[in-house]
């Protein structure tokens, strides 16, 4: 308790909105205006799709910062829907995890980062692929060989990663003289706002790991709300900005058609050849970074499972790097389905995949708010969601909203994620049933 409460006195609202920011701005903003616009067709419902996935993340980090002060313990995700719904559910939120949501994520990162640095270099378009495996293997070594590494990485990236987001918004809107509003995408797909919402949470995704920090704030009640409040509106309003300005210098359906390449050409356009790929080479940092995080911190939950006896060939994804002291068995594993997913579909692909698994788990942590409630009538919580019970409302239909769009629009993603979850079952119970015989033996 008394190291608990040292840690609290550390993190105060600066740093607890800026843990937001960090973790949350990545990839997507460069990487998503384009499939924003073609799944709605036109510029205006485009910046409503950034709008309601900005509502959606806001109430959910709202509601999962409820959670969190509950049940402050490591694991984060995982770690909550163990307490609430039992071992089993828990279990089947740390395989998806491990199996679909960390190496797609993984996957999708490296794809993008790959796909810019072919363009900035004029490499051949294959060879994408070969960047982005190479990068995702660069960091996974890299982080084997200690987190001090990773740490300096993800410093670095944060500073990186908001230069090219404060150059473009503020040049483009007023540099720009593209019409901004109601301007068709030139894409003759059908319309999908549940497509275009979810192509923004890919951008908004990150946002629970804010939540891991209650138990080290100074004044949780206070700090976590108001941090989250303003991070996640920093973010929107970035967001916003951004496309506003891209739309400004870029006509809708030329950022449609340039895709993951359209922020590089809108850099290109408002500071030159040289200027554009000073910015491009930002929003690479940006998305080194990011990938870098989730390098570092999703083989955790892979070797945390292992540890506790819940994954097939427990004993060798637990092992620890004798010299180095991080989990490298776990960290292969993850590099490994990383690049798997990585040869067999796209960067957008995969970005969709992830946000459906890791939603169907987030729908449940929502409605767990209700269920710890109900438990503790004693109303001694160090924070409660503001507006209860709208805001978590507002979080499960976000969630519902997500899973039924996906389900409708990518039926065999969907389906896919379905089916690796299910297969956790079985896999469950053969687990839980060896580790009970090994419990009775010890005792015996």
């Amino acid at each position: 308790m008394n190291t608990e409460a040292h840690l609290k006195k550390n993190v105060g609202f600066a740093v607890a909105t800026s843990l937001v920011v960090g973790t949350v701005i990545g990839s997507g903003i460069f990487m998503k205006p384009g499939i924003v616009i073609s799944a709605t067709g036109n510029s205006t419902l485009a910046l409503w799709a950034w709008v309601i996935g900005g509502i959606i993340t806001l109430a959910s980090g709202l509601t999962i910062a409820e959670v969190s002060v509950k049940i402050p313990k490591t694991g984060g995700l995982y770690a909550y829907i163990e307490e609430v719904y039992g071992k089993m559910w828990g279990f089947l939120c740390g395989w998806v995890q491990t199996l679909i949501y960390g190496p797609a994520i993984m996957g999708a990162l490296g794809l993008y980062f790959g796909s810019l640095v072919a363009a900035l270099f004029g490499f051949s378009e294959s060879s994408y692929i070969y960047i982005g495996i190479i990068t995702v293997l660069f960091l996974g070594f890299m982080n084997i060989l200690g987190t001090q590494y990773g740490g300096f990485i993800q410093t670095v990236s944060t500073i990186g990663k908001l230069i090219p987001i404060a150059l473009i918004a503020s040049f483009g809107i007023f540099q720009g003289d593209v019409q901004i509003l109601n301007m068709d995408s030139g894409d003759a797909r059908s319309f999908s706002m549940g497509a275009a919402v979810l192509a923004t949470l890919w951008a908004y995704d990150g946002w629970m790991n804010v939540g891991y920090m209650a138990g080290e704030m100074k004044n949780p009640s206070k700090t976590l709300p108001r941090a989250i409040i303003t991070g996640i509106t920093i973010v929107i309003v970035s967001y916003l900005t951004v496309n506003i300005a891209m739309l400004h210098v870029l006509p809708a359906s030329k950022i449609v058609e340039l895709g993951p390449n359209a922020a590089s050409t809108a850099a290109t356009i408002l500071f030159g050849k040289m200027g554009g790929n000073l910015l491009t080479i930002g929003i690479l940092i940006s998305i080194f970074g990011c990938l870098n995080g989730k390098v570092l911190t999703f083989p955790r939950i892979t070797f945390a499972m292992a540890e506790n006896g819940l994954l097939p060939a427990s004993k060798i994804f637990a092992k620890i790097h004798p010299k180095y002291q991080t989990p490298m068995m776990a960290t292969l594993l993850q590099l490994g389905i990383a690049i798997l997913m990585m040869l067999l579909g796209s960067a957008d692909r995969l970005s969709d995949i992830a946000i459906f698994a890791v939603f169907s788990f987030y729908g449940l942590a929502f409605i767990a708010v209700f269920i710890l409630r109900k438990r503790n009538t004693e109303k001694t919580s160090l924070y409660q969601v503001p507006f209860f019970p709208i805001t978590p409302i507002v979080a499960i239909l976000g969630a519902i909203y997500i899973l039924g769009s996906t389900l409708m629009n990518t039926p065999k993603d969907a389906i896919l994620s379905i089916i690796i979850a299910l297969i956790g079952l079985p896999v469950y119970t053969i687990l839980n049933s060896k580790n009970k015989q090994k419990t009775l033996a010890k005792a015996s």
